[in-house]
């Protein structure tokens, strides 16, 4: 009998090649935290047993379309290791994704690969941080800032839509958000308009890929983050 499983393609082989560890997410339950904005919650399948988790830690996940999945990184939120339940929020837009996302209810599964994902706060601890990103890495933001506790932070946040302003934030003091609506560049000018001497920081950027590009050489540039104090990663493609 002919195997009719939608195909991974030449992702899904790659990643089997190195062993990546395959799991099922099944859904438990969701929350409606905006109109453009969803968190699901996941049993995680055997995913977080005996697994150290790190800030920022992202799985890849597989949505259908047509007869192939489609693998997309999504952060970890509230992972618990005992329980093995994980959240996953969803900034809502036309995709693949999102569509899964908005469909999905209790009872209903996903594949998920635990491959690529790494980070270590810095040591020494710097300073201080600058941290910019948007609704997309919102989840890995409220990580870091989980993660880092009292630390100083400034932190700059587009906002795509009116509600994003009232997402949950890990603190809100030094959180500025700019508003998005076709492009990067009000977020890159307020980040360049802020920049202070900030040599002893470490610099973290996550949106789209030309904002991060842009974003990151100010950050170095007119910030003075030394380069190995930068960690600057697109979370996704402007117009893809």
């Amino acid at each position: 009998m002919a195997d009719n499983k939608p195909s991974r393609g030449w992702q899904g082989t790659v990643l089997k090649l190195f062993r990546a560890g395959e799991y099922e997410l099944t859904v438990t339950g969701r929350e409606q935290l905006s109109e453009h904005y969803l968190r699901l919650h996941f049993d995680a399948g055997g995913m977080l047993v005996d697994r150290q988790v790190h800030p920022t830690m992202w799985i890849r996940m597989w949505f259908p379309g047509g007869a192939k999945l489609h693998q997309r990184g999504y952060t970890l939120v509230n992972p618990d290791s005992v329980s093995d339940t994980v959240d996953i929020e969803f900034a809502l837009h036309d995709g693949i994704a999102s569509r899964w996302a908005c469909a999905a209810r209790p009872g209903d599964a996903i594949g998920a690969t635990v491959l690529g994902s790494s980070f270590t706060l810095p040591k020494p601890e710097p300073v201080g941080y600058v941290i910019v990103g948007d609704t997309a890495s919102l989840p890995a933001i409220n990580s870091l800032l989980d993660s880092i506790g009292d630390a100083p932070a400034t932190v700059f946040l587009a906002a795509g839509h009116d509600d994003d302003r009232d997402l949950p934030v890990a603190r809100s003091a030094g959180v500025t958000w700019i508003d998005r609506r076709d492009s990067g560049a009000a977020l890159v000018e307020a980040v360049s308009d802020a920049a202070y001497d900030a040599e002893d920081h470490f610099g973290w950027v996550a949106c789209d890929n030309r904002t991060t590009r842009a974003v990151a050489k100010i950050l170095r540039e007119d910030y003075r983050i030394p380069r190995t104090s930068i960690k600057a990663q697109a979370y996704w493609a402007e117009g893809a």
